[in-house]
């Protein structure tokens, strides 16, 4: 029996053998690049950037293989120039300063038409929402004008101001009023009975009900109002360049038409549209700006 014990006591290590022959702990996973987090947490917006430009490339080759084989199908291609031939009139118009006076031109009466617009066109809105006899007053007047397309308002503009200048601006103004003044108004028909008796309950004023109420909940449908009257504004400072302005990109546009510069008109085509995308994007961010809490 004391052999076995010794025998047994030999088998069986110490606890300090134990503890010295236990598996030693893995190492923990190298934390990921600031660069690779920082993708991973904006892969949405990243995929959307690539798609973009996938679908920028394929328009831009659909393009260059519709006008280089002069393609005729009902739809005729023959006159319309390719990419090259708009790439090679955008050198020659970068290297002189007209083409950017009449781009700093129509941003300056899109500008000014459009704030006054805002500025009219969104407290306008809040009142005719809270207001039911304002509304009944201006409502029928708006939707008289609205329907009226931009060009048939050139006349008239022409009549009622004393230079061009003011005349487009005008027009300009017409165009983003509409599309603002209707979304504001949705707006707050949209907004919840029961936060405004809430507030009331809670001894706020008039005033304060505006500020914390209404203005908040209808802010989302005042920027799709400010984004679509913005589309509208360009759509209309165009169309007024066009047939009485002396300056600006439409004008440069009809120009380049009476010329036969067809390359030109592409160009000035194309101007219009990445001005129209970044005054639209200027909106958005100014918005996400204004209500982080929409900004899914």
């Amino acid at each position: 029996m004391q052999t076995a014990a010794i025998s047994s006591s030999r088998e069986t290590p110490p606890p300090a053998a134990r503890e010295t022959t236990a598996p030693a702990a893995a190492p923990s996973p190298p934390r990921p690049a600031p660069l690779l987090r920082m993708a991973r947490r904006h892969r949405g917006e990243i995929r959307a950037v690539l798609v973009g430009a996938l679908s920028v490339a394929a328009f831009v080759l659909a393009w260059h293989l519709l006008t280089t084989y002069r393609v005729n199908i009902y739809v005729r291609f023959m006159n319309v120039p390719s990419p090259a031939d708009v790439l090679e009139s955008a050198r020659t118009a970068f290297a002189t300063a007209t083409f950017f006076q009449h781009v700093a031109i129509s941003c300056r009466r899109i500008l000014y038409g459009f704030l006054l617009a805002a500025a009219l066109a969104v407290p306008l809105g809040l009142l005719m929402g809270r207001f039911k006899l304002l509304s009944e007053i201006v409502f029928p007047v708006s939707e008289v004008l609205r329907p009226i397309p931009a060009i048939a308002w050139v006349p008239m503009a022409i009549m009622l101001w004393p230079t061009n200048e003011q005349s487009i601006v005008f027009i300009t103004f017409l165009g983003s009023f509409f599309p603002i003044l209707l979304n504001t108004l949705h707006g707050m028909a949209t907004v919840d009975p029961v936060l405004v008796r809430a507030a009331r309950c809670l001894g706020a004023t008039e005033t304060a009900t505006f500020r914390e109420v209404y203005l908040p909940a209808t802010l989302p449908q005042i920027f799709t109002g400010l984004t679509v009257g913005m589309g509208v504004a360009w759509v209309s400072l165009i169309a007024a360049e066009m047939i009485s302005g002396q300056f600006g990109i439409g004008y440069f546009t009809w120009e380049a038409y009476s010329l036969v510069q067809y390359s030109d008109i592409a160009l000035g085509m194309l101007a219009i549209g990445v001005l129209g995308l970044a005054s639209s994007w200027a909106i958005r961010l100014v918005g996400r700006l204004l209500m982080p809490w929409s900004a899914r």
